[in-house]
């Protein structure tokens, strides 16, 4: 029985290679079409399974989790203290093991020339709580995670390799990090990452400045947790909300009013990225069913000319259903082999996917052509085949005996028309959606960049220094460092303006804190008093970025670490703290700083992102000077300060003049992180432009598709109303008359399309809209982006008619009437 289908089988293949060699315009045509849509949807479920559906490369991933705090009265997820850690650590039973850490770059100075390296503090218990061990030596031992341990390091199998040629040896070399000699004691696996950036240096997280590890208000750590057996996630939430209750309970000054967030580490990693890359998987899949629409389209023309065909095979004794069986494996076979080169395009697309998307997807180092996605292409494949194959195999097997054997085989011909039709206004409906889609973003990016940052981001270079070791072993000497540099950088011809900042607009980065007007703390916790964003820069950086000064003066150079205190204010917290006075002369208290004296008002700048739109990251700003820092805080924020410089020269052009200037003074100050304020403006839309750029590509792809399956409609109909036409010419109809006809068929067509493609696209845009921010300054039903797309879809559809019609119109009359 098996045998017997088997050779049936293989009967159906060799006679639909037959079929489709004596065809080879339609075969290549269809084969093209479908790799185009198999290929786009293999690339987008590639990102999505690498990025998204993956499994974390750890031990037993589900398990991980993400702990942090939770700020009840202000309602956001915050980093948490070192001293949390270690009560959380302490006293949580729902977990085998818990970890902290925070992101730390060092200065790599020996062995080899100097380079900056990112990097992690991290507690003891990190890499056991991952589940991950050192591919040579061992992990991080608790006497090294503790003031006074040894100064250890794990360091990548990257840095290995480069730094150290990959000599197994290395166990126990030293390594100089930031000026500090530091013992090597593992090595990690190739390819050990940790969330999306790739660190190559851990130290632990235990040894790090005093004053960070007692403060309960300094909020930098971030903490992973290993669920216990039989411990679901609402049984670690309540109890580490339990516990968080006893610490506020304990500390009330700095505890109260904060809660715990216990969520999947893999959700914490990917954001909202899978919701991005399911958006644009259905997009695509809007192409891949014009692309099987198309192909049905062609096979629906193809079998006018085959009726005879199969009206001779069913005269002879083949069943109906042998007919579909054929049709079907035809399809099959055309749509297989559109799938292998689809899998070539699909290579290709994967790489314009990856570099649309720098940054802007999670865990890109896994999105490949791996073996669930070869599963997928196969699959969609087949699936693909029998979902355009089944309209013309039920239409061959319902072939009229006699009208089938008459020559020509016309009187099918209106059947095939209206599924022809139907199959055009489909697609027409579905290129109108994945268009407005594409122009509704398009739009949304015009928007963001017309949008005023409070700052001028063009003609702004910024990089960041390691300072030499020598010069920054003391706070005065960090100064004294800094302030001879930026005079150096500002003697370099084209330079109009240069300062640091320990925080720059659209970095991503954030240092908010506390603040309270005058010098008498609210009697309330610290965690339910209000946050500002504080920049710590110097004198020259408000002229840098060109903020506008409103009211009267910026920090100077006058104010040092031995005058009195001063800062200036955003017009935001102008607006919300000193409405009802003059904010000039007012104190400001900063914790771990002191009271400040106002001394001017600066225009509010746009700092983590264009649009402005989370109202959790507009808070308002105040600024500092860098050199009225206290001397224990300053090598704290050394890590953090960047250097901007504003110049007409381009990047490449500024920083070959400023790179002898940095290394002036010292062969061993790495210059990294170099950025133009452009790029970083760029960066902060990415969220917009990645799927923006998509959907620009499977919109002109659809486009053409829908407009091709036009012509193909308008084409056939064409062909098969030649007598009439000439019928018709005769009787004195002029060329016009044909040409409107024809078009007027079209025209019709493209006018049901858009009435159903502007009725979907009300409804399937606004998933543009559910997604957090996606869209700026326009609606998801726009009228004017409806009406601009539909237009343009009716011009495209009457351009395709334009070539047919116009053939038609050119017909001798007494040709056509001898084809009747």
């Amino acid at each position: 029985m098996h045998e017997r289908l088997w050779d049936q089988l293989l009967r159906d293949v060799r006679y639909a290679v037959r079929s489709l060699r004596k065809s080879p315009g339609f075969a290549v045509a269809a084969i093209v079409t479908l790799a185009l849509g198999i290929g786009a949807n293999t690339a987008i479920f590639s990102a999505l399974d690498g990025s998204v559906l993956a499994p974390l490369a750890y031990r037993d991933p589900d398990r991980l989790v993400m702990v942090l705090l939770y700020n009840r009265s202000l309602k956001y997820s915050t980093y948490l203290s070192y001293p949390d850690f270690l009560d959380w650590q302490r006293e949580a039973r729902s977990f085998d093991e818990m970890a902290a850490y925070e992101g730390h770059g060092f200065d790599l100075t020996s062995p080899g020339m100097p380079e900056h390296v990112a990097g992690k503090q991290v507690s003891a218990s990190f890499f056991d709580t991952l589940g991950v061990t050192p591919a040579l030596g061992h992990p991080f031992t608790p006497k090294d995670d503790q003031t006074g341990g040894m100064p250890a390091a794990v360091i990548s199998d990257r840095l290995w390799r480069e730094r150290f040629g990959g000599d197994r040896a290395v166990v126990g070399r030293p390594v100089t990090l930031s000026g500090s000699v530091y013992t090597i004691v593992g090595v990690l696996k190739p390819g050990f990452r940790f969330e999306t950036e790739q660190a190559d240096v851990y130290t632990p997280l235990g040894r790090r400045n005093t004053l960070l590890q007692n403060d309960r208000t300094n909020h930098d750590l971030a903490s992973i947790a290993r669920l216990a057996p039989g411990v679901s996630l609402s049984q670690a939430r309540a109890e580490m909300n339990a516990i968080q209750e006893r610490i506020g309970r304990l500390y009330p000054a700095t505890e109260k009013g904060l809660g715990t967030s216990v969520d999947p580490l893999k959700e914490m990693i990917i954001g909202d990225a899978g919701g991005t890359l399911l958006l644009l998987l259905g997009a695509v899949g809007f192409v891949l069913l014009i692309a099987c629409a198309n192909v049905a389209n062609l096979l629906l023309a193809r079998s006018a000319g085959r009726a005879r065909e199969f009206a001779v095979r069913l005269a002879l004794g083949a069943g109906r259903g042998q007919i579909i069986r054929q049709v079907m494996v035809e399809s099959v076979l055309l749509s297989l082999t559109g799938g292998l080169l689809g899998l070539v395009l699909a290579k290709w697309g994967l790489s314009a996917v990856l570099a649309a998307a720098p940054g802007s997807l999670p865990r890109m180092e896994n999105i490949s052509l791996n073996a669930p996605v070869l599963l997928f292409a196969l699959a969609i494949s087949m699936a693909v085949g029998l979902l355009f194959g089944i309209m013309p195999a039920l239409k061959h097997s319902n072939v009229d005996l006699q009208t089938g054997l008459r020559a020509g085989g016309r009187g099918t011909a209106g059947g095939h028309q209206r599924m022809q039709a139907v199959l055009a206004v489909v697609q027409i409906a579905l290129a109108l959606v994945l268009l407005s889609g594409a122009s509704l973003l398009f739009r949304t990016i015009h928007n963001l960049w017309e949008v005023n940052p409070g700052f001028n981001f063009e003609h702004v270079v910024t990089f960041q220094v390691g300072l030499s070791p020598t010069l920054t072993q003391t706070a005065a000497g960090i100064r004294t460092a800094y302030t001879q540099l930026l005079e150096r950088i500002r003697e370099v011809p084209g330079v109009t303006a240069a300062d640091m900042t320990a925080l720059l607009p659209l970095s991503q980065g954030d240092n908010s804190g506390p603040f309270w007007v005058g010098s008498q703390q609210p009697a309330v916790s610290m965690a339910q008093i209000p946050r500002a964003r504080y920049f710590w820069t110097g004198p020259d950086y408000l002229k840098t970025m060109q903020i506008p000064l409103l009211r009267g003066r910026f920090v100077t150079a006058e104010d040092t670490v031995h005058s009195e205190k001063v800062i200036a204010i955003d017009s935001l917290m102008a607006r919300m703290n000193f409405a009802d006075r003059d904010p000039i002369g007012q104190t400001i208290t900063v914790p771990h700083w002191g009271e400040a004296r106002i001394v001017g008002v600066v225009g509010h700048v746009e700092h983590m992102r264009l649009d402005g739109s989370a109202t959790l990251f507009d808070k308002p700003q105040i600024y500092g000077s860098f050199y009225q820092l206290s001397d224990q805080w300053v090598p704290a924020f050394r890590q953090s300060l960047r250097i901007a410089v504003r110049t007409p020269l381009d990047s490449a052009a500024a920083m070959a003049a400023i790179m002898p200037v940095v290394y002036g003074t010292g062969n061993d100050q790495p210059v990294y992180n170099i950025h133009t304020m452009h790029e970083l403006a760029a960066g902060s839309m990415a969220g917009q432009r990645f799927p923006m750029l998509l959907l620009v590509a499977f919109a002109a792809l659809a486009l053409v598709l829908a407009t091709v399956g036009i012509y193909g409609v308008i084409s056939y109909s064409t062909a098969q109303r030649v007598p009439e036409i000439g019928v018709r010419m005769a009787l004195g109809a002029a060329k016009w008359d044909v040409l409107r006809m024809l078009a007027g068929q079209g025209l019709r067509l493209a006018l049901a399309g858009v009435a159903i493609g502007v009725a979907a696209a009300m409804v399937l845009t606004r998933a543009l809209a559910s997604f957090s921010r996606l869209l700026y300054g326009v609606k998801a039903s726009d009228p004017l982006t409806l009406a601009g797309v539909s237009l343009f879809l009716i011009a495209a559809a009457l351009v395709a008619c334009w070539i047919p019609a116009r053939r038609a119109a050119r017909i001798d009359p007494m040709i056509a009437l001898r084809q009747d």
